[in-house]
């Protein structure tokens, strides 16, 4: 008897070993799943003028230095959060920012920004260059946006402004507000989307911002801000220049100017 009860003792234990190790393996399996599941979001851009834009991701609408007050955007979903780069007229407008601000409307700017419209416009969350925010899984992060040429210092000093890197789930875009090829810019890794700025006087030609594009290499470009003093520069240029060095980078052009085409 003793026998007995020790032999259906042992499989007993064997088959409450086996139901372990196959559970265990089970949520091995759909840990590695999860894990291996490649994020895809849903993002939508609206192209305004010049530096502004909608950008619609996963439900959440970002409004990019928003001009041109309440009639540019009469069309546009209502926005949850608005990034600000610069104090510079095509970038920053308090009447504007006033007019289209909804109550729980998420503001981010620099501080030169802030001391701008903050008699104004109340409760803006400051952050400064590499400082970063989060919300509603979403990760802000202020990058450097700066002037390196001589001659173009006196437009943007460093520290002043911010361009962008928006992150959700790994995934990057990158907005450059005014600048130039700057190492801040160069060293950026693993962008999903990025906005490459190209005017001058005031910020960089095709050249340079195609140099930069090709070191770090974002897996979708979108050049903007392409408008000078002497007229638009050739974004036809930049894709090319882009698309020689790196095949594999796509050159989207969008209709940044309507009204002047």
């Amino acid at each position: 008897m003793k026998k007995l009860i020790l032999s259906l003792s042992l499989i007993a234990l064997l088959v409450s070993c086996k139901n372990e190790n196959s559970n265990s393996e089970n949520q091995t399996d759909v840990a590695k799943a999860v894990e291996n599941e490649v994020y895809e979001p849903q993002i939508e851009i609206m192209p305004i003028s010049h530096a502004t834009f909608v950008m619609v991701w996963d439900e959440k609408v970002f409004y990019i230095d928003p001009v041109g007050g309440a009639k540019a955007f009469e069309e546009m979903p209502q926005e949850d959060v608005i990034l600000v780069t610069d104090i510079h007229g095509d970038h920053m407008s308090a009447e504007t920012l006033l007019a289209i601000r909804n109550e729980g409307t998420i503001l981010i700017v620099p501080e030169a920004v802030n001391e701008k419209i903050k008699e104004t416009v109340d409760a803006a969350e400051v952050i400064h260059n590499d400082q970063s925010t989060s919300f509603d899984g979403f990760k802000v992060t202020a990058i450097p946006m700066y002037n390196l040429t001589e001659e173009r210092l006196k437009f943007h000093e460093k520290g002043r402004g911010n361009g962008y890197v928006i992150e959700k789930n790994g995934y990057k875009v990158y907005i450059s507000g005014d600048t130039e090829d700057i190492p801040e810019m160069r060293d950026l890794q693993g962008i999903d989307k990025a906005f490459v700025c190209m005017n001058l006087p005031y910020t960089m030609t095709v050249d340079s911002a195609a140099d930069a594009v090709l070191e770090f290499a974002p897996k979708e470009i979108y050049p903007y801000h392409y408008r000078g003093t002497d007229g638009m520069l050739d974004v036809s240029k930049f894709k090319e220049l882009v698309n020689d060095g790196n095949k594999d980078i796509v050159v989207t052009q969008l209709d940044w100017y309507p009204a002047e085409d």
